[in-house]
């Protein structure tokens, strides 16, 4: 599978939206950088986000938004936060 700028975008909403852990979102993370094929139009951009979210659950990295903001506009998105009632 060759992992394009798109999968780790849709794979860091499902982390936002909670369909997803941590933990989850960093073991993806991290089968990419073990076993994936880069979209080589992408590939600065994908391995050094993927590279990071890979250390997401390390306490010294942790993951801030600022941080998934920076990786989203690596990969040419934004994000958007809607406050609604619980």
């Amino acid at each position: 599978m060759v992992v394009t700028r798109e999968t780790v975008a849709k794979k860091m909403a499902a982390y936002f939206h909670h369909e997803i852990t941590l933990a989850e979102l960093v073991d993806c993370a991290e089968m990419v950088m073990l076993e994936g094929e880069f979209d080589e139009r992408q590939v600065d951009a994908l391995r050094d986000v993927v590279s990071r979210l890979g250390l997401a659950d390390v306490r010294a990295f942790g993951l801030t938004w600022e941080d998934c903001e920076r990786f989203l506009k690596q990969l040419g998105y934004s994000a958007r936060v809607k406050i609604v009632p619980s």
